[in-house]
């Protein structure tokens, strides 16, 4: 399949007081035309950081990008593009949903005119075909009586209609890629599935690749063709969703799923919940991240950082277990038996 986006060796870092915080560490992914990939982890795991920094929204000197990082779009490097090409590649190539509707949009102005906005500045129209064009946006994204829903501000919507409308934003320049940070995250379930089904039905309609950031597997589990799990700013594994549901194969990924709740649990005892918190992102970690909080846990996890082991062609996890003089050799049930 052909890659329309690709990213190598990303590392993001803020400056602060204290220090540097690297936020982001090596990460590399791409992402093929049509698909669906889901960055899924704990909050403060980086995902949002990786997400913005696809479009640049970072400035130096705050925030720092590493000198090897390279964010590819159809072959052209992101992290080089000049002030003008840049601003046609925010939007116009790759759109973004942000996490919060209510901040990203602009409370002073119509919805109807924040959409013709973004038209205006990608498209040599006039005001009159972006209206036009800002209304068949929100047609798109199933806003019933679009006409009047266009003179409306942002405050005189449902939290289900704004994240409609930031997704209309997102897809009125027809981009190739859409970055979706948490889109679902401020609603009810009922509104959440129809989101989901509403960015699904987007992608077969348009052929849109979609990058959906969350911390719920539960949202991606019918939705999103592959997965990639962060940590402590690393992907820890990455695989199709179905092998990352029923061949989990990094002890974090498995804490994931335990804190998922299952209809078929006869369980009524108290929800799983991952115990201790993440490393200090500013200390240099020259050893498995995870290692503090991890069940299986052994000496050389806290001395060095382990391989990326391929265990198929799409199924890839950082992880000491797949060693081959690890007590358990690719199955975290195993390792949990040998422990015992």
């Amino acid at each position: 399949m052909e890659r329309i986006l690709e990213v190598k060796d990303l590392h993001v870092h803020f400056n602060t007081y204290a220090g540097k915080i690297r936020a982001v560490r090596g990460v590399s992914f791409h992402l093929n035309r049509g698909e669906t990939l889901a960055i899924v982890g704990e909050s403060g795991c980086g995902k949002t950081v990786t997400s913005k920094a696809l479009l640049r929204l970072y400035k130096p000197p705050q925030v720092g990008i590493g000198e090897t990082s390279q964010i590819l779009y159809s072959g052209e490097d992101v992290l080089k593009m000049g002030k003008k090409r840049l601003q046609d590649y925010r939007g116009h190539q790759v759109g973004m949903v942000f996490q919060d509707p209510m901040t990203s949009l602009n409370p002073t102005m119509k919805v109807g005119d924040q959409i013709a906005e973004a038209l205006l500045i990608h498209n040599k129209i006039s005001k009159k075909e972006a209206r036009t064009q800002a209304v068949e946006a929100l047609k798109l994204v199933n806003i019933p009586n679009p006409e009047k829903r266009a003179e409306c501000y942002p405050h005189q919507l449902s939290g289900g209609m704004r994240q409609r409308v930031v997704i209309a934003i997102a897809l009125s320049c027809h981009p190739s890629v859409i970055v979706a940070d948490e889109p679902t995250t401020a609603l009810d379930v009922t509104i959440q599935a129809q989101i989901l089904d509403l960015l699904a039905e987007i992608k077969e309609k348009t052929g849109t690749a979609i990058i959906l950031v969350t911390h719920d597997l539960g949202v991606v589990a019918n939705f999103a063709t592959r997965i990639q799990v962060m940590y402590a700013g690393q992907i820890m594994e990455r695989g199709t969703t179905r092998e990352i549901f029923y061949q989990p194969s990094h002890p974090y990924t498995e804490a994931l799923l335990n804190s998922v709740p299952k209809l078929s649990s006869k369980d009524k005892g108290e929800l799983y919940s991952l115990k201790g918190t993440p490393p200090d992102l500013i200390l240099d970690l020259a050893c498995c991240p995870f290692c503090a909080r991890c069940p299986y846990c052994m000496p050389i996890c806290r001395e060095r950082m382990p391989e990326e082991t391929a265990l198929s062609d799409t199924h890839r996890v950082s992880c000491w277990l797949q060693h081959p003089s690890a007590p358990a050799v690719g199955s975290l049930n195993n390792a949990r038996k040998a422990g015992e």
